[in-house]
């Protein structure tokens, strides 16, 4: 079985298929079916003819791009106060009706309320929290512009105060700058989608650096698209930074806490996006001299202490030093080699006068005047000096030791008086 089949309604089929107008009196009695509603619309369009007993308005849901056509008596939309214009929101109590002749759907109202300012600023005001609270007016995701962007994309209405004086501004201040004029409604039903859809190109385009959203003061319904929910959440999604600049110093739609830089009017967002060609040229007049002077110091403070250096003896006269420490180190050396030799002249005359007291006090001094050393072996078999005649016994024998040698002899004792 086909799918076309399987999802056709009972009662109709591909062989017995139903006429356009039973198809379209189903849909109104489905349609009606719903009964009146309570329905919220921003007028984008209002067609009230003299003469006609029926007016034609047009609504749309401000955050999306869905708008319906309502129908009303002319005395209802007569007795709206404040009257009626393109970009007001309403409130419809309204009926959902199908015409079968054309095959349209509309709502039929029977009553219409202008939503006040008091609750319109009250939307605002909630929004305003709701977006604070998503983190979209946070400081730290915001953008910074860069000093002087190549192009800037600028969203106003054609021909206004607002272009000309974003223009002709920073034309004046920066006069090779690039601008790239998007021209939209800046009020009424139309502003949201039509400020959104260029908002979307000048984003894309790679040639564009910074992105302007200029408009002129007004009254709180003047400034409602620049508080749209979904005019907020593009800008705060843009790549390109984002300049609100509208209306005045007391004018603070959502838009200026949603932008990456908020600018109290259109003048002063020129003043913000490009610098002053006058200003930059006498700053880089003024760090040029700053330039100039400090290396002009600079040069002066190393000529003064080269100069310096230069006039020091040692950079003078870079031998004399070294020459006068040659000098030095031989005056030590000559200094040492004769300490040297007197301490080895009194060591060499110490030395001669030991060697003659030990010479004079010698037995050898002795033994050359005549004297000899007679010595005898005692019990043990070790020599002895001989002091006594007492020592030894007759035929006892002798070592005589005189000063050329050593000989033996017998002892031989006498008797008497040279005993």
């Amino acid at each position: 079985m086909s799918t076309e089949s399987t999802t056709a309604a009972p009662g109709s089929s591909a062989e017995t298929p139903w006429p356009v107008r039973t198809v379209a009196r189903k849909i109104g009695d489905w349609v009606n079916r719903l009964g009146t509603v309570w329905v919220e619309g921003q007028v984008t369009q209002i067609s009230a003819r003299p003469g006609t007993s029926t007016a034609f308005l047009t609504v749309r849901d401000p955050s999306a791009d869905v708008s319906m056509s309502v129908t009303c008596p002319m005395r209802l939309l007569r007795d709206v106060e404040p009257p009626l214009r393109e970009g007001a929101s309403v409130v419809l109590h309204a009926k959902p009706t199908f015409f079968l002749g054309r095959g349209t759907l509309s709502l039929r109202a029977n009553e219409i309320r202008a939503v006040g300012i008091g609750e319109l600023l009250a939307r605002i005001e909630r929004l305003r929290k709701l977006l604070a609270a998503e983190g979209l007016f946070a400081q730290e995701r915001k953008k910074r512009l860069p000093f002087l962007p190549k192009g800037i994309g600028l969203i106003t209405g054609r021909a206004s105060a607002a272009e000309r004086d974003v223009l002709v501004n920073a034309q004046a201040r920066w006069p090779h700058v690039a601008f790239k004029v998007i021209n939209t409604a800046v009020q009424g039903a139309q502003a949201v989608p039509q400020i959104l859809r260029a908002l979307s190109t000048l984003d894309k385009d790679p040639d564009i650096d910074v992105i302007v959203i200029a408009r002129g003061g007004g009254s709180v319904e003047d400034l409602l698209p620049f508080s749209d929910e979904a005019l907020c959440r593009a800008v705060s999604a843009a790549r390109t930074p984002v300049v609100s600049a509208i209306g005045h110093e007391p004018d603070t739609p959502l838009l200026d806490h949603v932008a990456d830089l908020r600018c109290s009017t259109p003048t002063d967002a020129s003043k913000r996006i490009v610098p002053d060609v006058r200003e930059e040229t006498e700053r880089v007049r003024m760090m040029r001299d700053r330039g100039r002077r400090a290396l002009h110091g600079w040069v002066d403070t190393q000529t003064r202490l080269l100069t310096q250096l230069r006039s020091r003896p040692v950079l003078a006269d870079p031998l004399g030093p070294i020459q006068r420490r040659f000098d030095d180190v031989e005056n030590h050396r000559e200094r040492g080699r004769r300490a040297m030799l007197g301490l080895l002249a009194k060591d060499q005359a110490e030395l001669t006068s030991a060697r003659a007291r030990l010479t004079a006090l010698g037995p050898a001094a002795t033994l050359a005047r005549g004297y000899a050393v007679v010595q005898f072996t005692d019990g043990e078999g070790n020599l002895q000096v001989l002091r006594s005649v007492s020592e030894i016994e007759d035929g006892a024998l002798l070592r005589v030791r005189v000063v050329d040698g050593a000989l033996g002899a017998v002892v031989t004792l006498e008797t008497g008086e040279g005993k």
